[in-house]
């Protein structure tokens, strides 16, 4: 079973250390919660998954089935089975979601000679994921994000990553300022994905987007370390004392 490991990871942003030592391994399968307040490290943590050039790793690793990537870069990490939903999707007027799909897609399904899948490829793979997910073709026809509501955003989000087809999905608050429904977009679109091939690292402040999607496991992110974790009893805890319990197990891993 392919793992992703985050072994005493200490990242730092212009110069300010802001992990300072996170322990964490996800199974493909599993659905892990990370929780956390504002300016714990949970965004943090997400982007140095994914290779971005502002994370500086000072120490520690980051290994997909025991192979270190620290030196990929993010179009590598992506290759080896890593996808980032963002808090805010960018808006790309002019570019077609079914533009930017192929191209998302011929990014990661390349062969072992570097040949992209053919146009009939794609688009038999893109047909079978909308029919899962519900997403009418015309929906390809609109510029990427332009116009979009919060659930339209996620569920083109959310058909992404079933084209992608990755490992392991990073979920960065991927709930923020969404309603009801918009929510309800994300937990059945990756509920329908879920599986053994799928392992799934839902970051969040809140409970309520775990009311739908049930995690494994539920870990808090405080002060730059994993202060506690648990089942999804501790995200009930959470949700009805807040983080202020936590300041005295900061430092300390359950």
């Amino acid at each position: 079973m392919t793992k992703l490991e985050i072994r005493d990871l200490h990242v730092s942003v212009e110069g300010n250390e802001i992990l300072k030592g996170v322990d964490l391994t996800i199974n493909q399968g599993e659905v892990h919660a990370l929780m956390g307040p504002n300016g714990s490290g949970k965004s943090t943590l997400a982007f140095t998954l994914l290779g971005h050039t502002k994370y500086k790793v000072t120490k520690g690793d980051i290994l997909i089935d025991g192979q270190s990537i620290l030196g990929f870069t993010p179009d590598k990490r992506a290759k080896s089975g890593l996808f980032l939903a963002f808090q805010y999707p960018i808006t790309v007027p002019g570019v077609t979601m079914f533009s930017f799909l192929r191209a998302a897609y011929n990014s990661v399904h390349t062969d072992e000679k570097n040949q992209a899948p053919t146009l009939f490829e794609f688009r038999e793979a893109m047909n079978e994921k909308m029919k899962l997910l519900g997403v009418d073709e015309s929906f390809m026809n609109r510029y990427l994000n332009e116009g979009f509501s919060g659930g339209e955003k996620k569920r083109a989000e959310i058909l992404q990553l079933a084209l992608m087809k990755p490992k392991f999905a990073i979920l960065d608050e991927t709930d923020s300022g969404l309603d009801i429904d918009a929510l309800r977009v994300v937990a059945e679109g990756v509920s329908k994905l879920a599986g053994n091939d799928l392992g799934v690292l839902i970051i969040t402040h809140y409970q309520r987007i775990l009311k739908y999607i049930k995690p494994n496991f539920v870990h808090v992110l405080y002060e730059g370390k994993i202060t506690a974790s648990g089942g999804e009893e501790l995200s009930l805890k959470l949700e009805e004392k807040g983080y202020s319990w936590l300041k005295e197990r900061a430092g300390v891993v359950a």
